[in-house]
């Protein structure tokens, strides 16, 4: 290096510097390579800097103990201090971590919990402590029902976005969710982006969302086969309609591409890696926080995602399969 040219000093930056540089990493590099580097860097991985969004849903999908999912919930949470503002992971495996999410990010904005096992009962006991979110999922969360969109409607006031999408298995023992939809008309009228592939509703059930939420400007019915989308679209000609057929697919999911919370790792979350142990000593996780990582699992426990993309409520419209 020649003498006139400067030399960065990486520790030196500040700390919300380095988290947004951070942010861009894989979670396992962030969590093991990181604190390894120098102490200052230790001390951003272990703070809020980094984890105001947390998105671990591919990582969590690849889980086969739902004990890790769940500590490695309660570790990123609170290491955010209060100041997360989303939260994607798919499979909550208990009511204990909703609540849990719900007395430590008050501040959340987005709540994605797709195939969670969580109950109506913790839902209505928690919403109230998620009034900021403006955007939730709660796909495939087959404890749920109308209760629970209800308890998040009359608590999220400002919530602008809901994706309850389903799979045909997840229904196999429902006869219609006309509930649902009553819960959302009546609840949420705010709405301007509405998700409901698959759910098994009629067109006088869809009605009644629209007659409710006047500010619906997108609304995706694929697999809904029993739902007249002519006639919705004649009635509302300013909606955007998607379905009941399957057809209509993107290359390339808007969130991925413009969203501040896109997350580029495209390798690193399909394996489970080990935890290095002295990361535990200096930056206060817990000595058996280790387990969180498996050896040895690799693409056997695969699990197929049917729905996925993010929401942004500029955009009205997500990547979607085949109808399986």
């Amino acid at each position: 290096m020649g003498e006139s040219e400067e030399y960065r000093c990486w520790e030196e930056l500040l700390p919300d510097a380095l988290g947004l540089i951070f942010r861009n990493l894989p979670l396992q590099e962030v969590l093991t390579v990181l604190p390894r580097v120098c102490k200052s860097w230790g001390r951003v991985v272990a703070g809020p800097y980094i984890w105001q969004e947390i998105d671990i849903e591919d990582w969590s999908q690849q889980q086969s103990k739902p004990e890790q999912i769940g500590r490695m919930v309660e570790l990123l949470v609170a290491r955010s201090g209060g100041s997360c503002r989303r939260i994607s992971v798919s499979g909550l495996p208990c009511d204990p971590l909703l609540s849990f999410i719900g007395d430590h990010a008050r501040a959340l904005r987005v709540l994605e919990i797709p195939r969670s096992e969580i109950s109506d009962s913790i839902v209505e006991i928690v919403a109230p402590r998620l009034s900021n979110v403006t955007f939730l999922d709660i796909s495939s969360c087959t404890k749920i029902g109308a209760r629970a969109l209800e308890a998040f409607g009359k608590h999220c006031k400002s919530l602008v976005g809901l994706r309850r999408v389903m799979h045909p298995i997840d229904l196999a023992n429902k006869l219609c969710q006309h509930d649902e939809a009553h819960a959302i008309a009546c609840s949420m009228p705010k709405l301007r982006h509405l998700e409901m592939g698959y759910m098994l509703i009629t067109t006088d059930a869809v009605a009644e969302i629209l007659g409710q939420c006047r500010e619906l400007k997108f609304l995706d019915l694929r697999g809904c086969w029993t739902v007249d989308d002519k006639l919705l679209r004649d009635r509302h000609p300013g909606l955007r309609v998607l379905g009941p057929g399957v057809d209509d697919c993107y290359e390339n999911s808007y969130w991925e591409e413009c969203s501040d919370y896109s997350d580029d790792d495209d390798d690193s979350s399909i394996y489970s890696w080990e935890f290095m142990d002295d990361v535990d000593d200096y930056y206060a996780v817990g000595s058996d926080d280790e387990a969180i990582w498996d050896d040895g699992q690799g693409l056997e426990n695969l699990e197929v995602r049917f729905y996925g993309g993010g929401f942004n409520e500029n955009f009205a419209g997500i990547d979607w399969p085949a109808s399986p």
